[in-house]
């Protein structure tokens, strides 16, 4: 068994069904201060538009809501998509975040929209923006962090010379490529696109380049953990995500839905091999199970940091979930 490595939280500030965006933002820092307890290392949120069910838009001002709540934790973005936003925009929010909470904050970037085509056309005004472009986005935002007033025109503030990590998110190589080349942590997507990460992984690692930031490669897992006291309400739980993934891979997505015990009986042969894909890096059942799962998982892919997602529709249930998989990752 390999030594233990730490845990983190991955949230998307759910809203569910019946509720609204301001009980979900008071989930989340409730999330986060239990988190905070249980001695988890970090706790990020994701970028996402448009979306009924995830309240996690204005990330920057989420993550100083939690940030404020709590008195230890990192917290941070998982990620910021870059194409969305001026580096410079960015670096001057992330540097308010790291001057009112330092050394506290992290800064996930992905180059995804986050959302639909005609979302990302009302954010950005336009699409003229390149993906490809990503890297040298990635590199002025770091410029600004590094800045030096008098060899550019262009200054953060707040942002120069503040120290906030900067990590590649990523589901694909090209992420893998960016991490590696730039010498930063990396993040892989696995909690929901697991396809293409021990080719990701062993990418990575193979080209990565030492740094300031980092000295060698460094790897973080998204995995899925749905725990309860007995096996069979676990399964019941996971079906508000399963509902989620098949709402939204339908064209209609929904708020988080309550579960549906027996729910999978109900779905069509494609869409049930689409959740054994991208639910595949998942620990679903009790303490003992979960506790299995999840060391199996690590055993196998040997990641350096382990990211819990657990879009889970009761709140209570969402917390016990967490607890249950650091106390179960704790005791060896």
């Amino acid at each position: 068994m390999p030594a233990q490595i730490p845990l983190s939280v991955l949230d998307l500030a759910p809203i569910t069904a019946g509720s609204d965006a301001a009980q979900s933002f008071r989930n989340s820092l409730d999330l986060a201060q239990h988190a905070e307890r249980l001695g988890y290392l970090r706790f990020w949120l994701a970028e996402h538009h448009g979306m009924p069910g995830i309240a996690s838009a204005a990330t920057s001002i989420l993550i100083s809501h939690v940030a404020g709540g709590t008195s230890k934790m990192r917290v941070g973005a998982g990620g910021i998509m870059l194409p969305n936003h001026s580096p410079l925009v960015i670096a001057e929010q992330f540097g308010t975040l790291e001057s009112l909470y330092p050394g506290r904050i992290d800064l996930g970037l992905g180059r995804a929209p986050g959302s639909d085509h005609a979302t990302a056309r009302a954010l950005r005004r336009n699409l003229t923006s390149d993906p490809e472009q990503f890297p040298q986005d990635v590199l002025e935002l770091m410029g600004y962090f590094e800045g030096d007033a008098a060899s550019s025109a262009i200054r953060a503030v707040p942002g120069a010379g503040l120290n906030v990590p900067i990590w590649i998110l990523g589901s694909s190589l090209f992420g893998a490529q960016v991490a590696a080349a730039l010498g930063l942590p990396y993040a892989f997507a696995s909690h929901f696109a697991p396809g293409a990460m021990f080719h990701a992984m062993e990418l990575y690692r193979a080209r990565f380049k030492p740094s300031k930031q980092c000295a060698q490669p460094y790897v973080m897992l998204g995995f899925n953990v749905f725990a309860a006291e007995t096996d069979a309400e676990a399964r019941i739980l996971v079906t508000s995500m399963q509902q989620a993934f098949v709402n939204l891979r339908s064209g209609r997505p929904t708020t988080l839905q309550p579960p549906i015990a027996g729910y999978e009986n109900h779905l069509a042969a494609h869409e049930k091999l689409m959740l054994d894909e991208v639910l595949s890096c998942s620990a679903v059942g009790s303490p003992a199970t979960v506790k299995q799962q999840m060391h199996d998982f690590v055993s196998r892919t040997q990641p350096d940091e382990l990211m819990i997602a657990s879009m889970i529709y009761d709140h209570a249930a969402r917390v016990r979930s967490y607890k249950i998989a650091a106390e179960v990752w704790n005791s060896g």
